[in-house]
């Protein structure tokens, strides 16, 4: 007898942490960018960050995530929100060995979390959008 039981408490990894990167480059997502954090801490191992055009744009991103990690079986911990805010500059999703990031330009911009990590390996970074491909600095 064989026990062939779901281990659902085995955190998403390296793979997830890229799928949701495409998935978030798909569907406009800009300057994706997914750091490898296992180095550096123990809380969580990547996070996964993109740029939203406009709020509307990072509540479906944020939609597009929790239809993902609902699919896959992930376990989303935590998800911050401002029910019914119309200034709404970054989401963070857990899902405890990844954390996804969707912010505004402008909320980007000020935390800048790529240079706050910058000891931590880059996986991937793409700088453009479907829509403009100028670079903020």
């Amino acid at each position: 007898m064989e026990d062939m039981s779901k281990e659902t408490s085995v955190p998403p990894g390296e793979d997830a942490a890229l799928a949701l990167g495409e998935l978030l480059r798909e569907h406009k997502g800009a300057g994706v960018t997914i750091l490898d954090l296992r180095e550096m801490n123990i809380w969580t191992d990547f996070f996964v960050i993109a740029t939203a055009s406009s709020n509307t744009h990072l509540q479906g991103l944020d939609r597009h995530v929790k239809d993902f990690c609902g699919e896959r079986g992930l376990d989303i911990l935590r998800r911050s929100r401002k029910p019914d805010s119309g200034d709404d500059q970054w989401r963070i999703i857990d899902l405890g060995s990844i954390v996804v990031h969707l912010m505004s330009g402008q909320a980007r911009s000020f935390y800048e979390l790529e240079r706050l990590y910058s000891p931590a390996a880059v996986l991937t970074h793409s700088s453009k959008s479907s829509k403009s491909s100028s670079s903020s600095s």
